[in-house]
């Protein structure tokens, strides 16, 4: 059987996965926070029929070898935490993070996720929770009564409250910042899990060691760019395209063969 057919295999393969990657991004398109993704590839293993520096005669030596290659396959697929465009909303409770850094989700089983998605409620226990009404750490708690809410960039939220002029600080934003983002497990709802690669994660006040402010106000949109995705999509179609094409000379190749007469 001829390498070929295997090989070009492996690079129809490679695209499928690399437009299912595409699709995810452009379905992502105004999700919040959301963070494209890439599909990495490598070569796989070759077959040396000759190697490189091998002694061609007694004085010689062969300058470059044959190696033939058996394809290619999906590497890893990279998240890019690249900032978002932002978007001003208005809304007391939208707060978006201008640099690096995670909001502090507490998750029903009791871990914690991180999350750049800003969009924030409130329950009915006056805590301020995801749209999902997973609690934000630490926890902060609105008052029944407050008129308006303010959040400074460096996290201090603050609520007035009916008959007050004054505002009260109840409470503190503080953000996670990982060694290694890209190594986070993507959890779906926005949020993302600690792993041994993203590393364990520092905690602080926005603004300080590193971790970027927060603005209230404003949502992070998705990194996503259409027109960027759509060239990926087009080259990873035409790629497949021509893949297809060296399985289909493959065939036509073998089937003259089969057709040899004496």
């Amino acid at each position: 059987m001829m390498r070929a057919l295997w090989t070009a295999a492996s690079g129809m393969q490679a695209q499928q996965k690399n437009i299912d990657v595409v699709a995810h991004n452009l379905a992502n398109v105004n999700t919040t926070g959301f963070k494209r993704s890439r599909a990495d590839f490598e070569d796989l293993i070759y077959q040396n029929q000759r190697s490189t520096g091998s002694p061609a005669t007694n004085t010689t030596q062969v300058p470059t070898g044959i190696q033939i290659g058996l394809g290619t396959r999906l590497a890893s697929v990279s998240k890019l935490f690249t900032t978002g465009d932002f978007s001003q909303t208005g809304n007391e409770l939208d707060i978006a993070i201008e640099g690096d850094g995670f909001f502090q989700i507490q998750m029903p089983d009791g871990t914690t996720a991180y999350s750049r998605a800003g969009a924030f409620k409130k329950d009915d226990q006056g805590r301020i929770v995801t749209p999902n009404g997973d609690p934000l750490l630490p926890e902060i708690v609105i008052p029944n009564n407050t008129t308006k809410i303010d959040i400074g960039s460096d996290g201090t939220v603050s609520a007035t409250q009916s008959g007050q002029t004054t505002p009260t600080t109840v409470g503190t934003i503080q953000l996670a910042l990982f060694a290694n983002p890209a190594g986070l497990f993507s959890m779906g709802k926005n949020l993302y899990k600690e792993t041994d690669s993203s590393g364990t994660p520092t905690t602080g006040t926005p603004g300080q060691d590193g971790l970027g402010t927060v603005a209230q106000g404003m949502l992070e949109m998705s990194n996503v760019s259409v027109a960027e995705e759509m060239v990926n999509m087009i080259i990873g179609q035409r790629a497949y395209e021509a893949n297809s094409k060296a399985v289909q000379a493959a065939d036509e190749m073998l089937q003259t063969a089969n057709n040899l007469r004496r």
